[in-house]
């Protein structure tokens, strides 16, 4: 023990002489892929430096370094943050390529720009304000998955990060306008589409309105005007609350569709024409049927959460595109696209990975912006919902959460996979459709017969489970499903009540 290691939180509370001195941290902000944690509440400062130190330290044990592209997203704390992280990779010997505020996904792009391995991006992401956090990686396009992660913990909470000399900082000025001009680079569209382009006040605000307006939209802002407070709502293109706004404002302007971003720019949602939600995977389906038409026999990964329609639909299939089913979470599906040379992923959530020769391999809302209305482009006078409708029709739920303590949420999960395990030996069903088996990748997919399914899986970042439910036949046979996989989370004592409206 060095005597350096983070407090716990009962050791170090804030107002306190210790609060500015000592490095707190809770251990459980170490996430699968992602660390976060509420700030000042489970991290100060002093433990955001020592956060740094020990990236640096993983850094040159990985041999990957010196050098690091560092960012932020727009929240009031989050400069101050960044400024604690990059005080800790500088003691830590690391030579940070400071790109200012940003979204991810442009903190990603620079790291081929600049021909950097490293990247620490200071974000919540999604999460309401309170809450900070970093995604990093050591190569591109790759970021932090568990084994990562586990090792940066325990150079962290033992103390165990290494001083180095050299250590400076760089600041890198105009890497955003080079990435607006890649992602515009195949020029304008054809069509003249009017689309709603909503950020939730976050940062993507800067560079989406831009980037659409260059592909010769006609924008229309909705929220777009960066506001840390978030006075309309927290910018989540998967919440109801989003999703609503964004189909008002598609119908109140006559827009051919709405495109939403995540707080941090590396997700993308989507309204159609009508002002209804078109969720990201049925969109996914969309884009890849085109990619497999182009490079016929493509491999494509989707996450556990999406629609089965991926491995049933019959384009795809005539196309003889291969798609596997993936663990949930960005870090998961890029290196699995690394590992299986899969041309695209996509998640339920918004996240789109483009692999090579279409991209680069990591995920970013603004490129599935680009490439859904490129996609509505080739279609002439289309619309979305027309579009939407050549696809086999399905009744999907919306992503829900049934709050869950973090320190707990594993082993009730374990217990649920437990049981819907029990239950398909048994030869059981759920809304009166048998359990065929049970896909235990990331949680359990429980697959019933007629090619419904659903899922629950723990949340890889917030206190809570996450259950999504789909069904070829009707919405009727999708909340009798919904129902009975209810009355089996819910022997749970652990798990909360929850929003089951849809």
């Amino acid at each position: 023990m060095s005597g350096n290691e983070p407090k716990p939180l009962s050791a170090v509370a804030p107002n306190t002489w210790a609060f500015l001195r000592d490095p707190m941290i809770a251990p459980a902000g170490f996430r699968d892929y992602d660390a976060r944690w509420r700030h000042p509440e489970e991290i100060n400062l002093a433990g955001v430096e020592a956060l740094g130190l020990g990236l640096a330290t993983q850094i040159f044990e990985a041999g990957a370094g010196p050098d690091i592209v560092v960012g932020c997203d727009y929240r009031e704390y989050s400069a101050a943050v960044k400024t604690a992280l990059i005080l800790g990779l500088v003691r830590g010997g690391a030579t940070v390529r400071d790109i200012g505020p940003a979204v991810t996904p442009l903190a990603y792009f620079a790291r081929a720009h600049l021909g950097v391995g490293p990247v620490a991006m200071v974000t919540a992401s999604h999460n309401p304000n309170g809450w900070t956090g970093v995604k990093m990686g050591l190569r591109a396009p790759l970021t932090h998955g568990p084994l990562e992660m586990a090792r940066l913990r325990e150079i962290v909470l033992s103390g165990a990060g290494v001083e180095r000399p050299g250590g400076r900082v760089v600041r890198e000025r105009g890497v955003g306008a080079v990435w607006l001009d890649e992602l515009a680079a195949r020029g304008p569209l054809k069509r003249r589409l009017r689309v709603v382009c909503a950020t939730g006040n976050g940062a993507a605000g800067v560079f989406a309105p831009e980037l659409l307006a260059r592909l010769g939209a006609e924008v229309v802002p909705l929220h777009a005007t960066p506001d840390y407070a978030f006075p309309a709502y927290n910018p989540d293109p998967e919440a109801p609350e989003m999703l609503r706004d964004m189909g008002r404002a598609v119908r109140e302007a006559g827009a051919d569709l709405a495109l939403g971003f995540d707080g941090d720019g590396d997700r993308c949602g989507v309204v159609d024409e009508t002002g209804h939600a078109i969720f990201a995977d049925r969109i996914g389906v969309l884009l890849a049927r085109d990619w497999a038409k182009a490079h016929p026999g493509a491999r494509f990964l989707a996450d556990v959460k999406s629609t089965g329609l991926f491995a049933s639909d019959p384009e795809l299939l005539a196309a003889g595109a291969v798609v596997e089913y993936w663990k949930t979470g960005h870090s998961h599906m890029k290196a699995r696209m690394a590992e299986t040379g899969a041309l695209a992923g996509f998640e339920r959530s918004g996240h789109l990975f483009l692999g090579p020769p279409l991209g680069r391999g990591y995920d970013c809302g603004l490129t599935a912006a680009v490439e859904i209305l490129r996609m509505l482009d080739r279609r002439e006078e289309m619309t979305l919902s027309a579009l939407a409708a050549t696809l086999p029709c399905t009744w999907a739920t919306p992503t829900l959460s049934p709050p869950c303590p973090d320190g707990e949420k594993r082993a009730v999960l374990a217990r649920i996979v437990a049981d819907l395990q029990a239950m398909a030996a048994a030869g059981g069903a759920l809304g009166g459709r048998r359990i065929e088996r049970i896909v235990t990748v990331d949680g359990a997919r429980a697959m019933l017969e007629g090619g419904d399914w659903t899922l629950v899986r723990a949340s890889s970042n917030t206190p809570n489970l996450v259950i999504v439910c789909e069904s070829m036949e009707s919405e009727a046979r999708l909340r009798a499903i919904l129902a009975d996989l209810d009355r089996v989370v819910r022997r749970q004592e652990e798990v909360g009540d929850y929003d089951r409206t849809f």
